[in-house]
């Protein structure tokens, strides 16, 4: 009989389900007029991009999901597990010698811990690019999918009373400033995979050195709760090499977040006339509600991931002033053009290094 999986993916996805909040109250026609609505947003959206990114995506085409909540936890439990197979499958060849540390938490416990975190994201995502899950993109027939999480973008424009329309509009052009991303530029995945392949390669799974990591993060752990430290639960767990690899896929997913960020709001008035209005009050949702709701975005990294939408865009308008949008675009000739971490935070040190 095989071993059981480190995690129970299954089960992660049923904790999920019953952790869920039910979104606002709407009626079936009701939700049939988002659902369309949203379906009519992406498709206004990817002209716009189009236009305003240079970025040629007509080479590849991939789904937009509307879904629940519940549903934006099955896709992404099917994203994850493809992410992390690579580090299961070298921890499990460890299995015997770290059974008496991982043993006694089992594959269901380790799937629940997974469920609960994907039940209190998805109440934040409004919409997402999965560049990894689903078979289209397993197979390299799809660069992903486009998933619009329809109960969290209506609560979210009820709660900082936007205009409707305006707000599904802006959404949907972040979303799709992705999906171009991703299908204009193929190399971009493959090279993130590759990332996620280097970090693997520089796990240890020695049992003596994961103990050791573990006695130094209680302190650390600490920290992080009183708030007196920038990491992340991960950066408590992670080795200097591991670090150095995270530090690149943050200044990539800094430069995607920002150039999204800028693209919805580049398209101007004439496109969302509410833009300011909605930009504004979404900043200020972005920050957290409560204690509680503040603590557990800086133990998940939440709160780094909100700087990566700033620095990202600080970095994508500092070159554009520079060189343009045309000159910008060089960031996507290859991986050796991508910013740096240091770059992100010194646009000019980018149009230095590769325009001369």
């Amino acid at each position: 009989m095989s071993e059981p999986a480190m995690i129970d993916w299954d089960f992660a996805v049923q904790t999920a389900r019953r952790l869920i909040r039910p979104g606002p109250y709407l009626s079936g026609d009701e939700m049939h007029a988002v659902v369309d609505s949203l379906r009519t947003s992406s498709a206004t959206a990817e002209e716009h991009v189009r236009e305003l990114t240079l970025l040629d995506a007509s080479t590849g085409s991939s789904p937009v999901l509307v879904v629940d909540r519940a549903g934006w936890v099955a896709a992404n439990a099917d994203g994850f597990s493809r992410v992390v197979q690579p580090l299961v499958e070298k921890v499990e060849a460890q299995r015997n010698s770290i059974a008496g540390m991982v043993g006694a938490f089992g594959s269901r416990v380790t799937g629940a811990e997974a469920g609960a975190l994907l039940a209190f994201l998805s109440h934040k995502v409004l919409g997402q690019f999965d560049p990894f899950g689903g078979d289209a993109a397993r197979r390299g027939d799809s660069p992903g999918r486009l998933l619009l999480v329809a109960p969290n973008i209506v609560a979210a424009e009820q709660e900082m009373e936007v205009d409707a329309d305006d707000f599904r509009l802006w959404v949907c052009l972040h979303e799709e400033a992705h999906r171009v991303q991703f299908t204009a530029v193929p190399w971009l995945r493959d090279h993130l995979l590759a990332e996620i392949g280097a970090f693997v390669a520089a796990t240890d799974v020695d049992p003596e050195r994961l103990r050791g990591m573990m006695t130094e993060s209680v302190q650390r752990l600490t920290e992080l709760v009183r708030g007196d430290s920038g990491t992340s639960v991960l950066d408590l767990f992670t080795s200097a090499e591991q670090r150095t690899i995270i530090d690149r896929v943050t200044a990539v997913m800094s430069l995607l977040e920002g150039h999204a960020d800028v693209v919805m709001d580049g398209v101007g008035t004439s496109v969302v006339p509410s833009v300011g209005k909605i930009r504004s009050r979404f900043d200020r949702r972005r920050k957290g509600r409560g204690p509680s709701d503040r603590l557990l975005r800086r133990l998940l990294g939440l709160e780094a991931k909100m700087r990566q939408y700033a620095d990202g865009a600080a970095f994508v308008n500092g070159v554009v002033d520079r060189v343009g949008m045309t000159g910008f675009n060089a960031v996507w000739t290859g991986p050796e053009q991508l910013p740096t971490a240091a770059e992100i935070g010194d646009p000019a040190a980018w149009v230095t290094r590769v325009h001369g």
